[in-house]
């Protein structure tokens, strides 16, 4: 199982961009489908963007599309969420997971620490 270490949140103002990393580890010998999700305060976690394996399938939930892009580098076994334009809706705390079914964006179980992103107005 993938065992993602996010990092990259930070304090910005509403109208700038962040670079969020997710490095995995555990079984990176096998390329997994990933998911960028995120959880704001009193709210259910929830799926931002995807990417399939080979980074040549991406999706976004509407809240997001136009500012958000998900990317990989197999290589290094990381992928990236890009976010421009940042709104202080989009305070949450951001995770990622490898997708155990792409169609219904179903993470595996296991989840890290996640990566604080804070939007001020």
């Amino acid at each position: 199982q993938v065992q993602p270490v996010e990092s990259g949140g930070g304090l910005v103002q509403a109208g700038n961009s962040l670079r969020l990393s997710c490095a995995a580890s555990g079984r990176t010998r096998t390329i997994y489908n990933m998911g960028w999700f995120r959880q704001a305060p009193g709210k259910e976690r929830e799926v931002v963007a995807a990417i399939n394996w080979n980074g040549g399938i991406t999706w976004y939930a509407d809240a997001v599309k136009g500012r958000f892009t998900i990317s990989r580098d197999n290589a290094k076994n990381t992928v990236y969420l890009q976010i421009n334009s940042l709104k202080p809706e989009d305070t949450a705390v951001y995770y990622c997971n490898a997708l155990s079914e792409w169609s219904a964006k179903k993470p595996y179980d296991y989840w890290g620490q996640g990566t604080q992103v804070t939007v001020s107005s």
